[in-house]
């Protein structure tokens, strides 16, 4: 059963966007000398990063290797492998960069060793395959893999061997290392995303595979894209992605401020709804850029009367 939630839209939006390597001396000499050397200096320290992750080569033949590749090709092909738990058209690796092994990428490694934990959107102690199975109901528009199953152990097979070389704590590269947030002008991020993004993501955000392009983007907005809940449904975060990451063939020399126009832009296009989002960050600490409100935020003001 495919288990797509249809035409449900909301009218927001987010994820990675591809610039153009012409684009990139352009966008340095638009944004002036400081955000360019922000850009720069933020880039060497983003290429000079390394987590130590295992390597593929150490894999053999034995039935636990076979279920860690197993695990890796799931979460390359997600919906392809499952398509009936996933509703757009994304794979984990989508938000996950070089198979969640890329520092400030949303990498994967050393996940493994932060569960069970503390969640606050919701509230409670979640462990790892909860964490995975809110990302294929938020970020895949699909529905949860049975506890248990196959597939499962096979994804956290492969998370838990990304994080064998990782010690617990904190460590340079995890996480997505996001930007300051900026108010974005979003007539500039149409104008920068028609300009430099479209080629690898589609002019209307509907992704790449049909465009003949070499390394073709994501769906950043419409049906085939991440719903309105998925954690990259926030402009701190796909400004991040573009700051660091994009364009995809000379990353990492967009200025800050030009990433949140961009981000700001893909954000306010159409996306799937997620139901139940308003029941997230129920301690009414929710961030700043999130693109709904939430229970806990309009409860607050009658809170303090």
């Amino acid at each position: 059963m495919n288990h797509h939630r249809g035409p449900v839209m909301t009218a927001r939006s987010a994820t990675m966007t591809r610039w153009g390597v012409s684009a990139m001396i352009a966008l340095a000499a638009a944004c002036g000398g400081s955000g360019s050397e922000q850009a720069a200096t933020t880039t060497v320290a983003v290429r000079d990063t390394v987590l130590p992750a295992p390597a593929e080569s150490l894999l053999t033949q034995d039935s636990a290797s076979q279920s860690i590749r197993r695990g890796m090709a799931l979460m390359l092909a997600t919906r392809d492998s499952l398509p009936s738990h996933v509703g757009n058209e994304l794979h984990c690796t989508s938000c996950h960069l070089n198979k969640g092994r890329k520092p400030f990428g949303n990498p994967l490694v050393g996940v493994a060793n932060r569960y069970p934990a503390m969640w606050e959107r919701t509230g409670t102690t979640v462990t790892l395959e909860d964490r995975v199975n809110d990302c294929f109901r938020r970020g895949l528009n699909g529905k949860p893999l049975a506890a248990g199953s196959t597939e499962m152990r096979d994804i956290l097979a492969y998370l838990t061997w990304l994080s064998t070389e990782l010690p617990k704590g904190p460590h340079a590269g995890l996480g997505v290392d996001s930007i300051p947030l900026i108010p974005a002008d979003t007539v500039r991020g149409k104008t920068q995303f028609a300009m430099y993004c479209s080629r690898c993501h589609g002019p209307e955000g509907q992704g790449g595979k049909n465009l003949g392009v070499q390394h073709p983007g994501p769906p950043l907005w419409g049906n085939g894209s991440f719903t309105i809940g998925s954690g990259m449904a926030r402009q701190r975060i796909v400004a991040a992605f573009v700051h660091h990451h994009m364009p995809f063939d000379a990353p990492g020399f967009v200025a800050d401020s030009i990433a949140n126009d961009v981000a700001g832009f893909v954000l306010s296009r159409p996306r799937p709804d997620f139901p139940g989002k308003e029941l997230d960050w129920p301690n009414g600490n929710a961030p700043d850029d999130l693109r709904y409100k939430t229970k806990a935020q309009a409860a607050a003001p009658a809170a303090k009367q």
